[in-house]
């Protein structure tokens, strides 16, 4: 099955828009090039003016892409000392923001073997910090979504990917199986959540690391963050890099005062069973992008996440019913 690029927007009327809104912001003349893309249909650009200052635009078409959510919790964040863009031009009207340039050196290009411990005990302390901003009038991750989001996998991975439907016995399968993760997610404490809280959205700065991509923001199962932060799209790590932050943070949020548990055992099976949650929506997320989006470079990294759920399903035997699904999707691909 091929992607569908039919409902793509043109995209050199609002490119043109933009570089005028641009140099009125910055009352000169200025070109804009490409300074980053992303999984949304947010693009970015950077715009130098004449005493060498560069600013970069996001260009958020508003019938796709909330803004006004982008703005304010960049707000809260930056309240609980947090580094976000700052941010210092809108236009909520057409969709378009002029932002702090936070260079071109993300944690997803910068991490190695050799820094990962020390930048990954930052990411900890910026995602405690990041977990006490303000949560009143936050969208709530509440059933509803959890189920909408484990949804996509037979959605979009299966239906449309493998073009194959789960048999009636491994569909029941899959609603026990996913009952049980949505119930494990809403009985955790419940925290300001980024969503995405990973290497490609942070950037290297001072200080270390600059958050990004925070717009879609949620109270939500304090687990979440921590399991997109170590179970990554595009990078993995050895279980003992894992382990040694895990207790980390576990470790510094009760200092902090975050409603963790203190068994630290049941943490350990909150965030396994939450980066499960996160697994299967990712894969279907993936296959949605190509399909329906268009963009290509996004299915190369499934197998990753298969990767990531061959290591913890089998561990929990209450997970049996998603193993036989498990079994069954790896058979067909």
């Amino acid at each position: 099955m091929q992607p569908n690029k039919s409902n793509q927007p043109s995209q050199d009327a609002r490119f043109d828009a933009l570089t005028q809104w641009a140099s009125e912001q910055l009352n000169e003349a200025v070109q804009l090039v490409p300074a980053s893309s992303d999984a949304s249909f947010r693009r970015y650009f950077r715009a130098q003016t004449q005493e060498n200052t560069t600013f970069v635009l996001m260009d958020a078409p508003p019938e796709r892409e909330n803004s006004a959510a982008f703005l304010e919790v960049a707000e809260r964040l930056q309240q609980v000392g947090v580094a976000a863009p700052k941010i210092y031009g809108v236009d909520l009207t057409q969709g378009f923001m002029l932002l702090e340039d936070l260079g071109r050196n993300t944690w997803l290009q910068a991490l190695d073997s050799h820094n990962a411990e020390t930048f990954f005990s930052l990411a900890i302390d910026a995602l405690i910090q990041m977990q006490q901003a303000k949560t009143a009038g936050l969208p709530s991750y509440n059933a509803e979504l959890l189920h909408l989001e484990l949804n996509l996998f037979t959605d979009w991975y299966l239906a449309h990917h493998l073009q194959v439907q789960l048999p009636p016995a491994l569909a029941k399968d899959y609603q026990v199986a996913c009952e049980l993760l949505v119930q494990s997610a809403l009985a955790q404490p419940q925290v300001f959540v980024h969503r995405d809280y990973m290497p490609r959205n942070l950037m290297v700065g001072t200080p270390n690391p600059r958050v990004i991509d925070f717009q879609d923001a949620v109270l939500g199962p304090i687990t979440y963050d921590l399991a997109s932060l170590y179970k990554d799209a595009f990078l993995s790590w050895p279980q003992t890099l894992i382990d040694k932050g895990v207790q980390e943070y576990w470790q510094k949020a009760r200092a902090a005062g975050l409603p963790v548990i203190e068994d630290k055992a049941r943490f350990q099976q909150q965030l396994d069973w939450m980066g499960i949650q996160r697994h299967l929506k990712v894969i279907g997320i993936f296959a949605r992008i190509y399909y329906r989006d268009g963009k290509d470079h996004y299915l190369g990294d499934v197998p990753r996440f298969f990767t990531y759920l061959a290591e913890v399903v089998p561990q929990y035997s209450e997970l049996a019913p998603l193993q036989r699904v498990l079994d069954w999707v790896v058979a067909q691909q």
